[in-house]
């Protein structure tokens, strides 16, 4: 079964951390570009973060650079992001997303920032 099962949200205070993960199943993991993904709400979903199949090139939005890290072991069909010095504007479901489908979405996982 193809699938992307997201985890690692929940609640963090401004200045805070956490580190998503989304498990990738049913494709070769390592052939194919991930992306993060969130949706505030009353919003559009919006990119975060994206890798290249190797790890090797990265982008992010410009409103997470120098605090979002994206990552991804293939041997563990594991994507990361790695999310520092958190605001409240971070609140969001946060997804993953892989170039092998562009209808393939997990549940996604709430990350909600606040004091």
């Amino acid at each position: 079964q193809v699938q992307l099962v997201e985890s690692g949200g929940g609640a963090a205070q401004p200045g805070g951390s956490l580190t998503l993960s989304c498990a990738a199943s049913g494709f070769t993991f390592r052939e194919y570009a991930m992306a993060w993904f969130r949706q505030a709400p009353g919003q559009e979903r919006g990119l975060v973060a994206t890798i290249n199949a190797r790890g090797s090139v990265k982008y992010y939005t410009e409103s997470v650079k120098g605090r979002f890290t994206v990552s991804r072991d293939n041997d563990k069909n594991t994507l990361f992001l790695e999310m520092n010095n958190l605001r409240p504007e971070d609140t969001a479901v946060y997804y993953c997303k892989s170039s092998y489908s562009n209808d393939l979405w997990g549940r996604g996982t709430q990350v909600t920032v606040s004091s």
